[in-house]
């Protein structure tokens, strides 16, 4: 009897600790669902309903369900976008050329006699010209007045003819009307009103793993493609070439796993809200879907300016530099591992004569440290601050001269160049 009072005992305490670590355990998850679940990104709990219910798990459905709204989100959105995306056509004269036959003994009579027009040489010449598709790329507009934004090397020529293609299959000629001097973006204008256009979002919200969208005349040919990847990276820095414009330093770029192809420069890369975060323009030859969009946000600035003066003005400080990573300073043994380092290169000098960093005493070794309060880092290159400020704009710049700091004041000049 006293045996079985002790086994009974045993079993008691057991059932007892059991229901107490299930009521802990689903008190736990109620707590974390309720509190964190919509809060955290990437922290789903949504399984937790079927255990509370007595229902069973049911994440496979909700995965379905979570997937089949993601599906359908990306077909509105493009629907909805695809009006104002376009495809940009680059035609020119070319010569046209014909081919004829000559005698390699031209007209002399004793050679004549015995070949006559047996022995002939191929030769070339120029018959006129004639007006040909020579590039093309993608582009998307921006106000219902017509300005359309794509790449500088989509509109490199100064001597083509441009031609956008709308979705509804109607074809305008298009403008030129400035080219970014310092980034590879282009503002065009074509002559109709009442076009959809595309809203500009924020470039800085953009994460690692978010969902984007790329649209554009892939390979020239396929207008309108749709691909749909993740951001892969932000702040990549490239040197990327391109037909009229030679070798160019991307910075600051979102890498993208969406795929891009030749012609689908120019167009946007897109969030799942519609709004664009990037433009398309380079892609890594060889490899498998890597390529990069401009950020928006450093497109807004010129776009405005082109709005505003009709065409593309930035403020000149004057300074050549390299942005100073960890890497850097270990590499050229600097004191601190954020910053503009003014340093020259094959194209001039760290600081150009009679510029306004000249004017405030900056030398070729100075490390700038902050604009304005503003530190440099990855995030805050030289030239993105900068970009914040207009010309006339006076700001103060904090460098490290020799390791010292010292503080100086700079007015902005237009850059001419």
């Amino acid at each position: 009897m006293e045996k079985l009072t002790r086994q009974k005992f045993v079993i008691l305490v057991g059932l007892v600790a059991f229901a107490a670590a299930a009521a802990g355990t689903a008190l736990t998850f109620q707590y974390l669902e309720n509190n964190f679940g919509d809060s955290v990104p990437g922290l789903d709990l949504g399984f937790l309903r079927g255990f509370k219910s007595g229902t069973g798990t049911t994440t496979e459905g909700e995965i379905n369900e979570r997937v089949l709204r993601q599906d359908e989100l990306v077909v509105q959105t493009v629907a909805r976008v695809a009006p104002a995306v376009v495809a940009i056509v680059a035609a020119k004269d070319v010569p046209v050329f014909e081919q004829y036959f000559v005698s390699p003994f031209g007209d002399d009579p004793f050679f004549k006699q015995f070949f006559g027009d047996r022995f002939q040489i191929p030769q070339e010449r120029q018959k006129g010209t004639e007006k040909r598709q020579v590039s093309s790329g993608t582009g998307f507009i921006i106000s219902p007045e017509g300005l359309i934004v794509t790449n500088k090397h989509v509109v490199a020529d100064a001597e083509a003819e441009y031609t956008v293609f709308f979705n509804d299959g109607k074809k305008l000629s298009a403008k030129v009307l400035a080219r970014d001097p310092l980034q590879d973006l282009a503002v065009l204008k074509v002559d109709r009103a009442g076009l959809p256009s595309l809203m500009l979002g924020d470039s800085a919200s953009a994460k690692i793993g978010q969902t984007v969208i790329a649209i554009g005349n892939a390979l020239g040919e396929f207008s309108n493609s749709v691909s749909v990847g993740v951001v892969s990276g932000l702040q990549r820095s490239i040197t990327a070439f391109g037909r009229g414009i030679g070798s160019e330093d991307l910075t600051e770029l979102i890498q993208t796993d969406a795929a891009i192809n030749p012609g689908n420069s120019g167009g946007p890369l897109l969030n799942l809200r519609g709004e664009v975060i990037g433009m398309n323009t380079a892609i890594v030859e060889g490899a498998e879907n890597i390529g990069f969009a401009i950020p928006v946000n450093k497109l807004k600035r010129s776009i405005a300016s082109v709005q505003k003066t009709g065409r593309i003005i930035y403020p000149f400080l004057g300074v050549r530099y390299l942005t100073i990573n960890e890497n850097a300073a270990k590499t050229y043994n600097l004191s601190v591992s954020d910053g503009a380092w003014l340093k020259g290169d094959n194209q001039g000098p760290a600081v150009v004569p009679g510029s306004p960093a000249d004017k405030a005493g900056l030398r070729e070794g100075d490390i700038v440290v902050e604009i304005n309060g503003q530190k440099l880092d990855q995030s805050h290159t030289l030239s993105s601050v900068l970009g914040g400020f207009g010309v006339g704009d006076s700001i103060t710049l904090a460098y490290l001269h020799n390791g010292a700091r010292q503080t100086t004041s700079v007015t902005l000049v237009e850059r001419t160049q």
